[in-house]
């Protein structure tokens, strides 16, 4: 394999976006697109980036530094629209996306795990002449997330609130209250 670090960036997108399925937060961008439609995109899009991390040709590095730069910045944005805190030096949230107990604290392994990788794929298998546009993907990301428009993360948390009260077997009922104490929440 080529860039394992790359494919592991790639791979904690992958384990993020299955966690908050499976804990009824739904996928990255399914507000915009659907179920059908951001699976269909994450089903392609992540297997191709992984394929070019584990075989792809050195053509393919400023694209890895700008996705895994995007995978960073959503692990950073986690930490700029939830509460956290220091606990031995490593960054813990303390309230998000509506988990607790043992789904929190798997959370924060994942996206700690999963923000590591991303970081180390930078700085070890990025080339320095890449790393320009892996810090503007990084930058990008969290923009966009905090920026009015329709990636916003407020706009998911809306969509997250309706998808609970019209369907709540289904989506996180916890998530109904407690997206409103992410920071600048409403």
């Amino acid at each position: 394999m080529r860039r394992p670090l790359h494919f592991g960036a790639a791979l904690g997108v992958a384990a993020h976006n299955v966690f908050e399925l499976a804990a009824g937060i739904g996928l990255i961008f399914q507000p915009q697109l659907g179920l059908r439609g951001a699976a269909a995109l994450w089903s392609s899009a992540l297997p191709a980036w992984m394929l070019a991390a584990a075989r792809g040709p050195r053509r393919w590095d400023r694209r890895l530094a700008g996705l895994s730069g995007a995978a960073l910045g959503g692990v950073a944005l986690h930490y700029v629209i939830w509460p956290w805190e220091l606990r031995r030096g490593v960054p813990v949230l303390t309230n998000a996306e509506g988990l607790r107990g043992r789904p929190l604290a798997a959370y924060n392994a994942l996206l700690l795990t999963w923000g590591t990788v991303a970081l180390l794929a930078l700085a070890r298998e990025t080339d320095r002449h890449d790393r320009g546009v892996a810090l503007g993907s990084v930058l990008a990301t969290v923009a966009s997330g905090m920026a009015p428009g329709p990636a916003n993360v407020e706009r998911h948390f809306e969509w997250l609130r309706e998808q609970a009260r019209v369907e709540p077997a289904w989506w996180n009922r916890a998530g109904v209250a407690q997206v409103s104490t992410a920071k600048g929440g409403s």
